[in-house]
């Protein structure tokens, strides 16, 4: 069988990209679609398959991926399939599903996201910018969405990361969306779980991108003066390093033995976006670590809260964005950390493990394989 695989971007290593590293364990010949593809800072993740990008794929367009997003529907025109494949998985939060497909294929988009900047989420991008580019912005955000409801129906099966994002693909596609969890990596379960390591900080990881929310951890913890550990980066960092004092610490990109290193040391991870699903909470709740929570989203799938049985609990929610919500958090959370129990917490995100994230997958390729 013929398989092709379309992926909006390699760029950093981030959940979309893991997802997409896991269905090539089912199709390991898939040739890899994607619009921009940075070999250097992705690493040898795709030394082993066929990557075809568009013709925007040059150094400066990478280097500017996330604000040339008017140019999205053309990067995508550009793909052309070299192949009639059978079989082609779009991987989207942005705009992979509109490639164009000339045969009668199969087409399964794994939907991480219908794209923030144009459902849901426009304002919190808008916010983000300068004050002066906003209208500018706020028009090709519209156009960009006129364009996204062109390619809805090129899609013969909605697979969602989360019962989150299901709900958002019927409010805003108005169409079905079957789910199965993303993939938590194997290998993170059978490590040895360190319970003699001293927890110093609290922690933040992942991209730091206006919807992550990551300026109200800073806001909140230049108020408190507890330590905070930043590990990712992102369009904001710049401006968050600047803000920030001295008891808050960026440490951008980290290697896997160093970020291993910052999670076991620290006390909670504190996950304060909205997001759709959300990988980062379970891989860091594999080594025993709880999590605090915005209570919203994908986290109301991956964090259990259980006040009457903390040891049954894989972390603690804050009900608004707000410093006064995050703090009370913490404050709860620092009388009742020793209660929880780091085999519970690990046992709990083992469900969502790589392997049931590929049976499951397969089950739903297989059975839109046989439709006629």
């Amino acid at each position: 069988m013929k398989v092709a695989i379309v992926h909006y971007w390699f760029i950093t290593r981030r959940g979309g990209e893991k997802v997409v590293e896991s269905i090539l364990k089912l199709y390991p010949n898939a040739d890899i679609y994607t619009l921009f593809y940075d070999k250097e800072k992705y690493g040898d993740y795709l030394k082993d398959h066929n990557v075809y990008t568009s013709k925007y794929n040059t150094y400066f367009f990478r280097k500017h991926y996330q604000k040339i997003f008017p140019l999205y529907p053309f990067a995508v025109k550009s793909l052309k399939l070299r192949d009639n494949y059978d079989l082609i998985i779009s991987s989207e939060s942005g705009p992979a599903k509109g490639v164009t497909i000339h045969n009668n294929s199969k087409h399964v988009c794994y939907i991480h996201s219908p794209m923030r900047y144009c459902w849901g989420f426009t304002n919190e991008y808008l916010n983000s910018m300068n004050p002066l580019l906003r209208p500018l912005a706020s028009f090709f955000f519209k156009k960009l969405k006129k364009w996204d409801k062109t390619t809805v129906d090129n899609v013969d099966l909605y697979i969602a990361n989360s019962i989150n994002v299901a709900k958002r693909v019927k409010t805003f596609y108005n169409r079905e969306a079957k789910v199965v969890y993303p993939p938590i990596e194997s290998k993170l379960f059978k490590k040895t779980l360190n319970f003699n390591v001293e927890k110093d900080y609290f922690l933040s990881f992942g991209a730091i991108t206006p919807y992550k929310k990551i300026d109200l951890l800073v806001d909140c913890f230049n108020k408190n003066g507890e330590k905070l550990v930043i590990i990712g980066n992102g369009s904001e960092k710049e401006k968050l390093v600047k803000k920030a004092n001295k008891n808050i610490e960026f440490k951008g990109f980290l290697e896997e033995s160093e970020l291993e290193y910052y999670i076991q040391k620290s006390k909670a991870l504190i996950f304060p976006g909205e997001e759709d699903f959300g990988m980062i909470p379970l891989e860091v709740m594999s080594y025993g670590i709880p999590v605090i929570a915005f209570k919203k989203g994908g986290a109301l799938e991956t964090v259990i809260e259980n006040k009457e049985k903390i040891h049954e609990s894989s972390g603690v929610f804050f009900e608004e964005q707000n410093i006064i919500s995050v703090q009370m958090a913490i404050n709860f959370f620092k009388k009742i950390e020793n209660d929880f129990n780091p085999e519970w917490i690990r046992n709990h995100a083992k469900k969502f493990e790589e392997d049931n994230f590929l049976y499951h997958f397969n089950v739903e390729i297989k059975k839109i394989l046989q439709e006629n």
